[in-house]
């Protein structure tokens, strides 16, 4: 048995015109199957259904090429936006030249595992009381309500890997096994681009992260490309913003204040943009740093260019593992976020409501957005930190009596840490039990249109 082919362009030769093709990949541009894209891109295969989690950003060599190079139909997203990185996709899905289906970053997980365990839906939590539940039936379970999500077959999977052996078993390693295997099994026909390909038994049995049975065909990867260098949450950690001529915390001090209140012991998820920062405040801590693309006991990287292409948590950061640290897919590591076994998810927002309600992945009138894990992670049930500037770039507050912005989920948020104010939720309303040095309670009354009231000894931030 060899199922090694001897180029990229030979192993997607037969890719057909309105092919649906699964293509992992991480972030703007981690462990992508670069080699395969470009061979898809001059195979020229049309009207292509894509699935991903993203179709990357920047590069002549990400699957975004294949929307500039006209291939594409429909697009299956968790992000199809991202903030201040206007995208060629983004411009034709608002042209309506290409439809776009919005999913969750674990949902699409999940879809696309039950295609390959021959399921055809299932049940989820995440999506409730969001705009991604319209049209889908609901059903509830003792006291919660579920969506049903149907599974999501594909014709085709491109893939990338470590190793591989000439059976297609597959090794991953570091951070970067994610989405591989669950976009592999749900393919009829899987390719996979590797660094080394070895003869068989090379690779211990207990080191495969894909058995060959679901492998078609191995190429191994023919050019280098640059490592990614792009990040989600790129705003100067000391930068800040002032409010009635006073400075407030800058987005570092933010997340000083947001590490000192995670408990000793616990596993927490920090998302993309501003909770990322709370990362370099933790390394001295027993807190236990838990990433969606698979990776769980991390820190940041002291020097940024001792970085392993492999080792990157959910943001784009590189990292190094802790001694007793984790590393395993992304179906592993949404069980443990959906399962509420995280102390605490740290995430970004647009707005959140005085109700608790939480917007984070779209604003208004825009093509799509920027999902992630965001959703799984608000239904997951563990305790939710918010962690946002108090008003937006324009001065309007983002703590709100209804949002207007899409909701990732509702009555999900349990703590605000803002530039100016710590507010813990309090039924359907928040009290401040904090202020920012120099502020009074006035001034954080008239620019927090809720109503919010403050605790009897409040603290200084």
């Amino acid at each position: 048995m060899d199922k090694v082919f001897n180029s990229a362009t030979d192993a997607v030769a037969d890719i057909n015109d309105g092919a649906a093709i699964a293509i992992a990949g991480f972030g703007v541009g981690h462990s992508y199957p670069n080699s395969l894209v470009v061979a898809l891109q001059s195979q020229g295969a049309r009207r292509l259904s894509i699935i991903a989690n993203s179709l990357g950003a920047g590069g002549d060599f990400r699957p975004q090429i294949l929307v500039q190079n006209g291939q594409v139909r429909r697009l299956v997203l968790s992000f199809s936006v991202r903030p201040g990185m206007p995208s060629p996709e983004e411009e034709k899905i608002a042209a309506g030249e290409i439809e776009l289906e919005m999913v969750p970053q674990g949902i699409l997980v999940e879809r696309l595992r039950a295609a390959g365990a021959g399921l055809p839906a299932f049940y989820s939590p995440v999506t409730v009381g969001t705009p991604l539940q319209d049209g889908k039936e609901v059903r509830r379970f003792g006291d919660r309500d579920y969506v049903l999500e149907h599974a999501l077959p594909v014709d085709v999977a491109l893939i990338r890997g470590h190793r591989a052996d000439r059976f297609g078993n597959v090794e991953f390693r570091g951070s970067s096994a994610h989405f591989h295997a669950s976009f592999a099994k749900a393919a009829k026909l899987v390719i996979v681009e590797v660094e080394e390909i070895v003869e068989a038994g090379e690779i211990a049995p207990e080191r495969v992260g894909l058995p060959g049975i679901y492998v078609s065909r191995v190429v191994r990867t023919s050019t280098k490309y640059p490592p990614p260098t792009g990040r989600m949450g790129r705003r100067a950690p000391d930068s800040g913003r002032e409010y009635f001529g006073k400075p407030a915390l800058t987005r570092s001090n933010m997340a000083r204040r947001a590490a000192a209140l995670l408990p000793e012991g616990g596993y927490v998820n920090l998302g993309s943009g501003l909770p990322t920062l709370v990362a370099a405040h933790t390394k001295d801590k027993s807190i236990l740093l838990h990433a969606e693309n698979g990776a769980l006991g991390y820190d940041l990287l002291d020097d940024p260019a001792q970085f392993d292409v492999d080792f990157f948590d959910a943001a784009g950061n590189f990292i190094k593992m802790r001694p007793g640290g984790a590393l395993f897919e992304s179906v592993g590591s949404f069980e443990i976020a959906r399962s509420g076994k995280l102390s605490a998810v740290l995430l970004g927002a647009y707005q959140v409501s005085e109700k608790g309600d939480l917007a984070n992945w779209a604003v208004p009138g825009q093509s799509g957005g920027g999902i992630g894990g965001a959703m799984d992670l608000a239904a997951s049930g563990s305790q939710v930190i918010v962690l946002m500037e108090h008003c937006d770039g324009k001065g309007q507050p983002k703590l709100v009596r209804d949002c207007a912005y899409p909701l990732t989920a509702p009555a999900c948020v349990d703590m605000v840490i803002t530039d100016l104010a710590l507010l813990i939720r309090k039924g359907d309303g928040f009290e401040v039990t904090e202020i920012a040095e120099g502020f009074s309670p006035d001034e954080i009354r008239a620019l927090t249109p809720i109503d919010i009231t403050f605790a009897a000894s409040i603290g200084s931030m």
